[in-house]
């Protein structure tokens, strides 16, 4: 009898803590829901309208549609961002600045610090360098150093695919078609402002890299956006002078 008795109040006990369990699995599920569906609005919320501001910022929507030289090279490219900025100096006058690009050359004119974080040792010129002036369709623009442990030699640099003075720069990746073309265009506003258009198209085929590929876009607008004010203060300040 007294066996029965201690049977009976185990068998009670595990009905009485199962019923208090019960709650707390119901509210986990419930978080886990909310989690879910917080995610699911937020990740569409970014798709649909974060996202596309994103690959435009700076630049207006027919620009951003517009075709632009360099776009030709890459037909299959399966991502393309173009930013903008209006510079209150000529095309003329930032010209030579985008001629100069380049890690062992006049830098980027962004972020120096985050970039160098990687290690890309670049370092931002504040002047006009003679020797940097000369640039022509085949040589190549360094992105990094030769030497970087986490970049090849042949990703760590672009060619010049196109070299129109006052009008358009286009580098390229060496493969056919190239992965990617990074395109620089001047259209001029009046005698003494332009736009500069930059666009990047990028070819990739995997879904880890297309994953890749869109995680990095809101860094990739973060630098673009600082050479555009970069090129622009360097310009304007020289135009002004």
């Amino acid at each position: 009898m007294a066996t029965e008795t201690h049977t009976d109040r185990a068998e009670t006990d595990r009905t009485a803590a199962s019923q208090q369990s019960e709650p707390r699995r119901r509210s986990r599920l419930g978080r886990l829901v909310r989690t879910g569906v917080r995610t699911a609005v937020g990740l569409a919320v970014y798709a649909t309208v974060v996202r596309p501001r994103l690959l435009r910022l700076g630049a207006t929507r027919s620009e951003a549609t517009a075709a632009l030289p360099g776009d030709a090279l890459n037909p299959t490219a399966t991502f393309e961002a173009t930013n903008g900025i209006t510079i209150s100096a000529p095309a003329e006058a930032v010209w030579p600045w985008l001629v100069q690009l380049g890690q062992d050359r006049g830098g980027f004119y962004s972020y120096e610090l985050l970039e160098n974080l990687a290690g890309l040792d670049i370092h931002n010129a504040d002047d006009l360098v003679p020797a940097w002036q000369d640039l022509a369709v085949g040589d190549t623009i360094r992105l990094a150093p030769a030497d970087h442990p986490a970049v090849t030699d042949e990703a760590g640099y672009l060619r010049v695919a196109l070299a129109d003075p006052d009008r358009a720069l286009v580098l390229r990746t060496d493969d056919d078609p190239p992965t990617w073309t990074w395109a620089f265009v001047l259209a001029p506003v009046d005698r003494t402002s332009c736009r500069l258009l930059v666009r990047s198209r990028i070819a990739v085929e995997s879904p880890a890299g297309r994953a890749g590929a869109v995680a990095l876009e809101p860094f990739s607008t973060l630098l673009t956006m600082g050479m555009l004010r970069g090129i622009r203060r360097r310009a304007e300040r020289e135009w002004a002078d």
